[in-house]
């Protein structure tokens, strides 16, 4: 099994529920098709650095995931078809990728976890 990443930007005109149903989708997808999802991260809405369908910003969203090759063409398949999805890209993880990814959820947790622990000393 291979470890992939795949962003991807929803159209901005969303709702708040929507948008979340719309990833909601594509997480049950993969995990129905044997996925296993590793890491999900919402990054919020972002401009554009161009518009796309006359649309300059988006949904950004990162879904990391182990799965088997040919479940990407299928998973990919599904972006096209939806009307949501502004524009998306897959990537294949190698090792080092992996290692490092690893280490900045590691780090991210570390640093949210560290301002909880400031205010008890200091209270």
């Amino acid at each position: 099994m291979n470890q992939y990443e795949t962003v991807f930007i929803l159209t901005p005109v969303l709702s708040d529920e929507q948008m979340k149903e719309a990833v909601k989708k594509y997480e049950d997808h993969l995990t129905s098709n044997g996925a296993e999802i590793v890491h999900e991260e919402s990054w919020g809405m972002k401009k554009l650095a161009y518009p796309i369908q006359k649309k300059s910003t988006g949904f950004y969203q990162l879904i990391e995931y182990k799965a088997e090759g040919d479940l990407i063409a299928d998973v990919e398949t599904a972006f096209r078809r939806d009307e949501r999805v502004l524009r998306f890209l897959t990537v294949k993880l190698d090792k080092h990728a992996v290692a490092y990814n690893e280490k900045r959820r590691k780090k991210a947790a570390e640093a949210e976890n560290a301002p909880a622990a400031q205010t008890e000393v200091q209270a």
